[in-house]
């Protein structure tokens, strides 16, 4: 649960109850795809269970699972049954297949070959803490996470987001922290960097288990090249790759963090509580780190 954070602020605006979420969410549920249908996404109960709520409450945060389904159609696969069509035409009727034909030839295989074509799903989760005005998804990619977003706008009334923003990019706070050997205050550099140029070359530099407090990594950073990832550890309980775009990657929660809990003490209220617990505390620090969000928050 949250190994990638794309996060967003709430405008102060909006309000709901979690049964209006759930309400909204149950006009979208996720189903898988019919035969002829490409992807499908909607919906799902965040706890796993058939027919269970789509937003679960654990502590004040509310977490929603979204799930999509594509088909797999291997472009080589039907290239090969579009060329066969063609050279059945050209045989049966002594011409080659025009353009618009083709396409339409194109557009047919394809229908032919999704009710076999394999099903690939993938799950993402969403935290709302209506407290502190916080959206959060757990994805590494920025498409996804806008297609999640638009449709979270489109179900709730009023509902405005905007990525979270800060007064320093964490590009030029990552290279000051690099070069000056100065983390900030309650976060350590960890053993994970790269370095991207910013001219015409885009060369990159990748440093990977390796110490960063060296004359080279400086060095680098002299001659223009910029970080555009960087491992941090946040008051030894939660480790991240911070990226240029203040995402949050390869998110883990520390020893200390499990301190004091049992080994059964797992399931999904406990996983959120514990999750959510340490992010509504990591996530204001990493922006104050940023100089503080911009537009007064």
């Amino acid at each position: 649960m949250f190994a990638n954070l794309i996060i967003y602020r709430i405008a102060p605006q909006w309000s709901a109850t979690l049964d209006q979420v759930e309400q909204a969410l149950a006009k979208a549920p996720f189903a898988e795809c019919g035969a002829t249908q490409e992807k499908s996404a909607g919906w799902v109960p965040p706890r796993g269970e058939a027919h269970g709520a789509l937003a679960e409450a654990v502590g004040g945060q509310w977490m929603l699972r979204f799930m999509a389904e594509t088909k797999v159609l291997p472009g080589s696969a039907l290239a090969r049954k579009v060329k066969e069509k063609a050279a059945r035409i050209e045989q049966e009727t002594g011409r080659k297949p025009g353009k618009k034909e083709t396409k339409e030839l194109k557009d047919e295989t394809r229908l032919d070959l999704l009710p076999m074509a394999l099903t690939k799903q993938a799950s993402m989760w969403v935290w709302i803490d209506p407290a502190a005005r916080l959206l959060v998804l757990d994805t590494s990619s920025q498409g996804r996470a806008d297609e999640v977003v638009t449709l979270l706008v489109e179900a709730l009334p009023g509902l405005s987001v905007s990525l979270l923003h800060t007064q320093t990019s964490p590009q030029a706070a990552m290279a000051h922290w690099l070069k000056e050997q100065e983390p900030p205050v309650g976060f350590t550099v960890d053993r994970e960097c790269e370095l991207k140029s910013a001219d015409e070359s885009k060369a990159v530099v990748r440093y990977a288990r390796h110490p960063l407090d060296i004359e080279e990594v400086q060095a680098h950073i002299d001659a223009g090249k910029l970080p555009t990832r960087l491992a941090l550890t946040w008051d030894d309980r939660v480790s991240f790759v911070l990226t240029s775009e203040l995402q949050l990657r390869k998110v883990q929660f520390l020893d200390t963090v499990f301190e004091g809990t049992k080994a059964d003490d797992g399931g999904f209220d406990a996983d959120v509580a514990i999750a959510t617990g340490e992010l509504v505390k990591l996530i204001p620090d990493v922006a104050e780190a940023l100089g503080g969000e911009t537009g007064g928050q």
